[in-house]
């Protein structure tokens, strides 16, 4: 695991909200400059908003205004008793732009945000205009070796539901622990922290199961697509797959693994920002 910035970064103000009917969640703001497009910057499994994008707000925010929520059970999220779906993911995400009044927006998904941004375009296509997707793909099991992994988790998460409190409580210690002599600095091992591992282990599974491939050829929308091609977590071939099958997209290529967004941040962060201020670009194309 590459280590994560050695000094606490400065981060946006943050703060909490209660969506009517699904529960309290944590996200940071920028306002960026007059009447920009919003993004909403969407992380992977296991991490927190922060963790993923700390590198990127910044310069996001010279060009847009940026809500960058944590997902159910990662970090400061929401926590709910129910299983663990990327649909209700997607669902929270239209939820919060409700209760911001803001009308459409930009989701920047990462990985595991990766997914939710496609159910977003599909679940709630009047809300997205544009969509960037990074380290990504329309799927994440076609081995019989990933199957086993990916439903391993699902045990483990079922198996979480039944456990006692204390015990899970000592289990998310262990956890934790682990985490934080892999070269995590203080802030972040404190993020991973607070995780919800019930939650977190039921999102593996979730991730296991996903698939768009019937139906992201229907996303015809600007897209853009950060291909990291050095990925070892998801394979390369799958995020160009997905490009390819996005009928209005454009790809940028970052010579990078998994964790290019922090670890190759002087190469990824630029690469993104035009990703995103392109996609922005051809909403403005399409309506004229």
């Amino acid at each position: 695991m590459t280590e994560l910035s050695a000094k606490e970064p400065h981060l946006p103000p943050g703060r909490e909200v209660t969506l009517p009917g699904r529960g309290t969640i944590f996200f940071r703001e920028l306002p960026g400059p007059p009447n920009a497009p919003v993004l909403f910057l969407l992380h992977g499994w296991t991490a927190t908003a922060d963790l993923n994008y700390y590198t990127c707000y910044e310069e996001l925010g010279k060009h847009f205004r940026v809500i960058a929520p944590d997902q159910r059970g990662h970090g400061r999220g929401m926590r709910s008793s129910k299983p663990f779906t990327l649909a209700a993911c997607a669902d929270d995400m239209a939820a919060l732009a409700d209760h911001l009044g803001i009308a459409t927006f930009i989701p920047v998904g990462y990985s595991m945000g990766g997914t939710i941004a496609q159910l977003l375009c599909h679940r709630h296509e009047q809300r997205v205009r544009a969509v960037v997707l990074c380290a990504t793909s329309g799927f994440f099991v076609s081995t019989r070796q990933e199957r086993l992994s990916f439903l391993g988790l699902h045990g483990l998460g079922l198996l979480a539901r039944i456990t006692p409190v204390d015990a899970r409580e000592k289990i998310t210690e262990r956890l934790y622990v682990q985490r934080k002599v892999m070269n995590w600095e203080p802030w972040a091992a404190a993020q991973l922290q607070q995780h919800d591992w019930r939650l977190i282990l039921e999102a593996g599974g979730a991730l296991g199961s996903f698939n768009s491939r019937e139906w992201i050829r229907s996303v015809d929308i600007p897209a853009s697509v950060v291909i990291t091609t050095r990925d070892r977590v998801v394979a390369t071939k799958r995020q160009i797959r997905l490009f390819e099958s996005l009928p209005n997209a454009i790809a940028y290529y970052v010579d990078g693994d998994h964790d290019a967004v922090y670890a190759m941040a002087d190469a990824f962060v630029p690469k993104l920002v035009e990703a995103c201020l392109s996609a922005a670009q051809r909403i403005e194309t399409v309506a004229e």
